[in-house]
């Protein structure tokens, strides 16, 4: 899946998953949304991603190989110093719930969006197990 995957983002296409209901907990989403852990290394590649993630386009973070890195949104370890897990997770899903003006796209929302091409409605941005991949990532990213 992994080689498909990187030929369908490539061809700047998006992956056609429907997304899986969470159960939002305050402002958290305590369980995962896939049923395999996530992977950090995995993790860390999407975030990097110039087509997948696109989290360096806003974001700065622990990447000295990456010359060109974002300043609209904080570092992405002060981004998740004093998060949870679950609070983590639902920042990728759905940003505004917590932030109703951010800026930060959500990456696993399909409703109530706006300039949608017909061909990317009821898409999602990642998979439920890149979203568990990111958030493994950036969990590495919490100091002690």
């Amino acid at each position: 899946m992994g080689a498909w995957r990187g030929l369908i983002y490539s061809l700047g296409l998006v992956l056609a998953a429907p997304a899986a209901a969470q159960e939002w907990v305050g402002q958290a989403i305590p369980a995962p949304l896939s049923q395999r852990p996530g992977d950090p290394v995995s993790g860390r590649s999407i975030v990097k991603s110039r087509q997948t993630g696109l989290c360096l386009l806003c974001h700065s973070g622990p990447f000295p190989e990456e010359r060109f890195q974002g300043n609209l949104g904080p570092d992405l370890g002060l981004s998740v110093a004093q998060l949870s897990e679950g609070e983590i997770r639902a920042r990728l899903v759905d940003p505004s719930k917590t932030n109703p003006n951010t800026i930060m796209p959500s990456y696993f929302r399909t409703d109530h969006l706006r300039l949608v091409a017909k061909a990317y409605e009821q898409k999602t941005l990642l998979t439920t197990q890149d979203i568990e991949d990111v958030v493994a990532f950036l969990m590495t990213l919490k100091k002690p």
